[in-house]
């Protein structure tokens, strides 16, 4: 259905189905490569697979703006800085896991964390230039811009529990986990996803404000 409409609004549904596809070819093969990863945990192992992460979540993250140059360096950075503030948090202070590498802890986490924090930052910087292309000024660009990337996160903070039951805390329970454990997990979740998409879109904005205040302006 919504191929449908992608085509009769956009003249073309290939985005969609080639998202479809590599949806499905993607977490099957994530699910084979989590399986052999679990099986034999070791830090460096870890180290790697989260960085592969984060090297992909930059490039789809700058994807929408991507005929702005030099935007991926301070997308990596952005996501890297916050994702690991906010994994350090999870892990020591929260979980207070004995393995801080523990590939069945880490890279489930990373990957909530990635995935949130890169939605973030592709709406910060897409409206961000959208309004300098309106002559609005850095600062209030960048303000109009945050807000706008918060939007999301908002929004499921005021509708979880009332609207909706979040993928972690459905899946926990439909697994036999307590109901009352589940949404302890999941205000954790919740709390670390908000704080690591806001400090992700507030550091991806102030470097490309800064590039710009400076005269080091992205070119088209």
């Amino acid at each position: 259905m919504v191929s449908g409409i992608y085509f009769y609004w956009n003249g073309k549904a290939s985005e969609v189905l080639y998202a479809s596809f590599r949806m499905l070819v993607q977490l099957l093969a994530m699910g084979y490569a989590l399986v052999a990863i679990f099986a034999n945990p070791a830090p460096a192992l870890s180290l790697v697979i989260v960085s592969i992460m984060l090297a992909i979540a930059a490039w789809i993250a700058i994807r929408p703006v991507k005929h702005h140059k030099g935007l991926l360096i301070p997308a990596t950075l952005a996501l890297g800085g916050s994702v690991l503030l906010h994994l350090l948090l999870s892990l020591i202070l929260v979980l207070n896991v004995e393995s801080w590498f523990a590939p069945d802890i880490v890279i489930p986490l990373a990957g909530m964390y990635l995935a949130n924090s890169m939605n973030a930052i592709s709406l910060s910087v897409e409206r961000y230039f959208a309004e300098l292309n309106h002559n609005t000024s850095t600062t209030e660009a960048k303000q109009l811009a945050f807000k706008a990337a918060m939007i999301p996160q908002i929004n499921g903070l005021l509708a979880v529990g009332l609207v909706a039951l979040p993928g972690m805390m459905t899946g926990q329970i439909l697994s036999g986990v307590s109901p009352l454990i589940a949404v302890r997990y999941q205000i954790m979740i919740m709390t670390m996803i908000l704080g690591t998409t806001g400090l992700a879109s507030a550091l991806m904005l102030t470097f490309i404000s800064h590039q710009r205040f400076t005269g080091a302006e992205y070119s088209k």
